[in-house]
């Protein structure tokens, strides 16, 4: 986070993007730290993610919805001052009804349409947006006007960005005069504020960079060509470790695991690990992922099972039921990184991390 902080302007407002389970980080263990560390603006996707927010900051946090909000579920977001955007007209009227039942003003983000045609208000029908702020202010409070970009992590989409800085820029002259002045105008994931300092503007939401990765090695490059000093800035927060379930011989001749992927050409040992695909432990990892266990790099072997996943610890001595075997992180000198394990399992770092399912117990390492 103090790395973060210098690359951004100082009225900045930092928002913790913590969706997908804090990228699969936990959102109970992530955001009690975060807090610890400064962070008071916390970004997610959808209600429920909201509400273990809320509870784990005792309320004492601001919170904004960036996509699933039912209009059911509203009343709880308007009763509970949690901010939310808004990128459809149904919304905004459910949320003045709403507002206005409850005697409390509504929180939202007006979302823009800049060219990524996913959500967001397009320019023909911002029209009908406005008369409605405009005229219930007293309901219906702009704590926000944004958009998010096509891809900010790849210079592919360089021209794609642009246009869309373009079109934010167009739009947002609509909303200049009071009450339609937002109190933050904020566009910047991860990886446009790195590459484009100029769409800080009023807060960025942050969301993969917090937890140690870039959001590609192309913005990673980017960022040290121009500077001498070329270590890596970040530090992954997460590491990833299970137990040998089980070691037994297997002949050579003999297949091992499911079907026939995998022949034994001599006598071996195995060992077995309570992981499998249904962990997010890929099934592409079948017969080419690595592991480290007793310092050592080795290889799995077989069919990745649903709960389970074959090790060959042929060449290694002792190795015996409840050795600590790591997935991602370090190991004596030795370390699987997520970029690694995602090259393997053609799985980019995002993905890789948020479908770590909410059940494998997370422990938090002083």
């Amino acid at each position: 986070l103090r790395f973060l902080k210098k690359q951004l302007g100082e009225q900045v407002k930092f928002s913790s993007v913590v969706k997908g389970n804090a990228y699969g980080h936990g959102i109970e263990l992530f955001v009690p730290l975060a807090r610890e560390c400064g962070i008071d603006h916390f970004s997610v996707f959808s209600a429920d993610e909201a509400l273990r927010v809320s509870q784990a900051t005792n309320g004492d946090a601001t919170i904004m919805i960036m996509g699933s909000l039912d209009n059911e579920e509203l009343e709880w977001a308007v009763q509970n001052g949690i901010e939310f955007f808004v990128f459809e007209q149904d919304r905004l009227e459910a949320a003045l009804e709403i507002a206005k039942k409850l005697n409390i003003p509504a929180k939202v983000h007006i979302e823009l349409e800049t060219g990524m045609n996913r959500t967001g208000f397009a320019e023909k029908s911002l029209s009908k947006t406005k008369k409605l702020l405009c005229r219930h202010p007293d309901y219906l409070q702009l704590k926000g006007l944004c958009t998010h970009f096509a891809g900010a992590e790849s210079i592919a989409n360089y021209y794609r960005i642009k246009q869309q800085k373009s079109a934010f820029a167009k739009l947002s002259r609509q909303f200049n005069t009071a009450p339609l002045v937002p109190e933050k105008m904020h566009t910047a994931c991860s990886a446009a504020a790195i590459r484009y300092p100029e769409t800080q503007m009023d807060m960025v939401r942050i969301g993969i960079l917090q937890y140690g990765f870039f959001p590609s090695e192309e913005v990673l490059i980017e960022y040290l060509t121009p500077r001498k000093e070329k270590k890596y800035p970040l530090e992954r927060l997460i590491s990833w470790k299970t137990k040998v379930m089980d070691v037994k011989e297997v002949s050579a001749g003999e297949f091992i695991g499911y079907g026939t992927s995998y022949l034994a050409n001599s006598n071996m040992c195995v060992a077995s690990i309570p992981v499998g695909y249904s962990h997010g432990f890929s099934r592409s990892l079948s017969n080419q992922g690595r592991v480290l266990l007793h310092g050592q790099r080795v290889s799995v072997v077989g069919t990745v099972n649903m709960n389970m996943t074959l090790i060959d610890v042929t060449n290694l001595e002792g190795v015996k039921k409840g050795d600590e075997v790591v997935l991602i992180g370090y190991q004596g000198d030795l370390e699987i990184s997520v970029s690694s394990f995602g090259n393997f399992s053609d799985q980019v770092n995002y993905e890789l991390l948020t479908r770590l399912p909410s059940n494998i117990p997370r422990m938090v390492i002083d």
